[in-house]
């Protein structure tokens, strides 16, 4: 199913069950529903693995009230692009305004209508679906449908700390097609874009956990984002990629590595005993240095650096 018809999550969040299912009875054929009976449910269903498209918050509960929740969503990089309708037996002006304030995109006041329900809801779901469709947009590359840099600049800032934070080791492989220049003075700009988007393709399809990442990184170099993988494991993926390109044969009459078109590969790693002192940036100038090494040893050869 893909993201354009793929059925969105309702979180309805309210202490009183009765509400609930009344909320839950109006929006079902629309979207899946998710139910919280307190603040601190919701927000832990907002910022876990599955979280909805769309909230909807009662106002007055115990503990932590609608307004508060609000707050710690905004406040939250998981979960603040969740648009949350405010559903309240109290709207007046200034609450409206309170909750606007807050980052809410609706109100619906209690008693409620379902009409009016189904209409917000399937509003807002609709303004979610297309807001997260140009986010997707946003964070690929045109020509190759890869993961362009945005997106690998943020996973691997997320994973960097991650691995600091589990002690688990970190793996970056940068890779360049050899001599690209001369494709595309040999054979034009076309010939070019179809060398990276085939060398994009195989190797994409060679990373073997869900976690890796391929992205491209900038004209003819690509990278490669290996979590809890070591020295030893992304060098072996290294030789995959640099093989597999090889595999494909396509012509390369120019180049100084072999006849067909080749990869050059840097290799770094980023250790638990390490994490500490080297940041992101650190292990992706390891890996570039580790590219020119293996351009400078005659190409089509992965290096891994020290």
């Amino acid at each position: 199913m893909s993201p354009e018809t793929e059925q969105q999550t309702v979180l309805v969040v309210d202490d009183e069950p009765s509400n609930i299912q009344a909320l839950a009875r109006v929006i079902k054929d629309d979207c899946r529903v998710q139910v919280a009976n307190n603040g601190e449910k919701a927000l832990a269903i907002a910022t876990g693995e599955a979280p909805p498209d769309l909230i909807l918050l009662d106002v007055q509960m115990p503990d932590l009230d609608g307004y508060e929740v609000c707050r710690r969503l905004k406040k939250d990089s998981r979960a603040h692009t969740i648009p949350v309708i405010f559903v309240t037996a109290h709207a007046s002006p200034t609450d409206e305004e309170q909750g606007l304030l807050l980052g809410a995109v609706d109100f619906i006041a209690k008693p409620f209508y379902p009409a009016i329900v189904r209409a917000r809801v399937r509003t807002h779901l609709s303004l979610k679906r297309k807001a997260d469709l140009l986010e997707r947009i946003s964070l690929l590359d045109g020509l190759t449908n890869l993961p362009n840099r945005r997106q690998f600049d943020d996973r691997l800032d997320m994973e960097q700390r991650r691995a600091r934070r589990e002690e688990t080791p970190l793996s970056v492989i940068m890779l360049d097609i050899d001599h690209f220049k001369a494709i595309n003075d040999t054979f034009g700009h076309g010939s070019g874009d179809d060398c990276l988007q085939k060398v994009a393709w195989a190797v994409d399809r060679n990373v073997e956990r869900p976690a890796d990442l391929v992205a491209r990184y900038g004209g003819e170099e690509f990278v490669a984002l290996l979590p809890g993988t070591d020295a030893d494991g992304a060098a072996h993926q290294a030789e995959r990629f640099r093989r597999t390109v090889a595999d494909l044969a396509l012509p390369h009459p120019r180049s100084s590595a072999a006849d067909v078109v080749t990869i050059s590969l840097g290799v770094a790693t980023l250790t638990p005993a390490g994490a500490a002192a080297e940041s992101a940036a650190d292990l992706l100038e390891r890996a570039d240095k580790a590219l020119y090494a293996a351009k400078n040893g005659g190409r089509n050869r992965y290096v891994v650096a020290d």
